[in-house]
């Protein structure tokens, strides 16, 4: 159920599937995330692969700016919901 809005896509790097992400909840690996774009749900995953300026963590908290391995392509100003 997603239903608690924890950041919103900033940019999208194609080449290597990374979406960057600032982030106004905190995120854990592990977490099941939902992605929606005007307010229509157009995918979803579990989180398995962040980074802080390129060092890999296991969370994140409200604030921070994340790397996020997305498995699908996603577009700038997604909303990103847990």
């Amino acid at each position: 159920m997603a239903d608690k809005k924890i950041g919103k896509v900033t940019h999208y790097y194609d080449k290597i599937g990374v979406a960057i992400v600032g982030l106004e909840s905190d995120l854990a690996l592990g977490d099941q995330i939902t992605f929606k774009r005007g307010g229509e749900e157009v995918g979803g995953q579990v989180v398995d692969s962040m980074q802080i300026e390129k060092a890999a963590v296991d969370k994140a908290k409200k604030g921070d700016v994340i790397g996020l391995q997305v498995e699908d392509p996603i577009r700038e100003g997604t909303e990103i919901y847990k």
